[in-house]
């Protein structure tokens, strides 16, 4: 009995400890101000990520400098000689606009440690090199401009950066594992992380402070497990939200700060890379966006060749809507600073789908239970216009498909790409949707179900 009590007793005190930090909070916001705060994403549900750097050059992967382990001297050679001579952000803009993408992320610094932006703090930075320009302030202004809301990628690492403590990522990490700890503390004698954190405040302080409303900070990634790894200590991480959220109250901050202890420490998860299958509507009960790419890598590889096709990049964001989700897709700008042709090509497809279907995605979540998908369809849904969102992954067959139990919810049947009406016929609970034979002239055509 005193065994069983003293038990009780222990999962009581876990109980309560888990309680306690769960409601663990870093400021006092209310959860209707959050979403208030949050609605204009939670709304447009699609975005642009552009991840441009020095390692546009090279043209192997943004993380060039890690795979290789190349030196400083040797990476010195693309900050000498980067000049993207036909960068035009008002052209990105106006491609952005055109797919649908209401929103866009810049990497303002990735973990090479180059700056796309004037820092006081550094010169290893765009304006120092052939280029002289601040590539941030011109990438503000011209999508601002389209009615786009800009968004900044930080990276907390800093492969260039004398301070950064050298770990299992950076460049110049060791070749060996035998007597490793020895070796780290040989490597990082000198660094001093508490240098590089103010660095890296101050950098986040200018970017919030120089170019008027930032919508989104996006801050990439922690990895407190690691050996040696960096969480929020390393990164002062409570601090920095604190301040990314004085200087930009309205914003809106990724969950890569190593707060998961908080309920309040992010905004939105980030699943990367993941395959549609493997989405789900909340992450530790936060919304998510899935970051993707055209291809296999983030930054411009000019010889990867697994580019993604029209109808898979669009089953990423139908199903990220399906899942009241986020899709933020990624062009990885060429060293001359234009989208490389199939990226264009992409975004082409992409605008032709979205000029016309965009209804089923803008303001749009996932489907009350009450409506079941038929096969290979996905359902989108609009709690405000009362329309529902059929999304036929696979033409079917046979000239009809089946809406099984809508027949009671439904009032009017159409395609959504042209407003033209789709017959149907009740039967019992079911509707049935006579289709034409032919599929329409789109990668996934969509029915539009208006409810009573």
């Amino acid at each position: 009995m005193k065994r069983l009590l003293t038990i009780l007793l222990l999962v009581l005190c876990c109980t309560s400890a888990t309680e306690a930090q769960q409601k663990k909070r870093i400021g006092n916001e209310t959860s209707a101000q959050k979403q208030e705060r949050m609605s204009w994403w939670t709304h447009d549900r699609f975005g642009m990520f552009i991840h441009f750097g020095l390692y546009a050059m090279p043209a192997r992967h943004e993380w060039v400098k890690n795979r290789e382990r190349l030196s400083d001297e040797h990476y010195q050679t693309y900050f000498d000689l980067f000049n993207p001579d036909l960068y035009n952000p008002k052209e990105w803009a106006k491609r952005a606009k055109a797919a649908g993408m209401k929103y866009a992320v810049l990497t303002t610094k990735h973990h090479e440690g180059f700056c796309l932006f004037d820092s006081k703090f550094t010169n290893f930075k765009s304006t120092n090199t052939p280029l002289k320009r601040d590539i941030v302030k011109e990438f503000v202004e011209a999508f601002r401009a389209e009615g786009i809301k800009v968004g900044f990628y930080y990276s907390l690492l800093d492969w260039h950066h004398p301070d950064f403590p050298i770990d299992e990522f950076h460049s110049q990490r060791p070749t060996t594992d035998v007597g490793k700890d020895t070796i780290y503390a040989r490597l990082n004698k000198g660094r001093d992380i508490a240098k590089y954190r103010t660095y890296m405040h101050n950098q986040i302080t200018e970017l919030l402070t120089r170019y008027g409303k930032i919508d989104i900070m996006w801050l990439d990634f922690s990895y407190p497990g690691a050996h040696p790894g960096k969480g929020k200590n390393d990164w002062g991480s409570v601090e920095l939200l604190k301040l990314i959220r004085k200087l930009q109250p309205g914003i809106i901050v990724d969950n890569r700060l190593d707060l998961d202890e908080y309920e309040d420490g992010a905004d939105f998860a980030t699943p990367e890379q993941v395959k549609p299958s493997e989405l789900k509507s909340l992450y530790n009960g936060m919304p998510f966006e899935t970051c993707q790419t055209f291809s296999g890598s983030w930054g411009y590889y000019r010889d990867e060749n697994s580019w993604k096709t029209n109808h898979e990049l669009l089953t990423l964001l139908i199903t990220s809507v399906s899942k009241s989700g986020n899709l933020i897709l990624n062009v990885g700008p060429t060293a001359r600073g234009t989208f490389d042709y199939r990226a264009e090509r992409a975004l082409d497809s992409i605008s032709q789908w979205m000029h016309v279907n965009d209804r089923a995605i803008y303001g749009c979540k996932e489907a009350p239970e009450s409506f079941v998908a038929p096969e290979n369809t996905m359902l989108t849904y609009n709690p405000v216009t009362k329309r529902l969102y059929v999304h036929l992954m696979q033409y079917p067959s046979g000239g009809s498909i089946t809406l099984k139990g809508y027949a009671a919810q439904a009032r009017y049947t159409q395609f959504l790409h042209d407003n033209s009406e789709i017959i149907r016929e009740v039967k019992g609970n079911d509707l049935v949707l006579t289709l034409p034979e032919k599929q329409p002239p789109y990668t996934i055509p969509v029915i539009e179900v208006v409810l009573k």
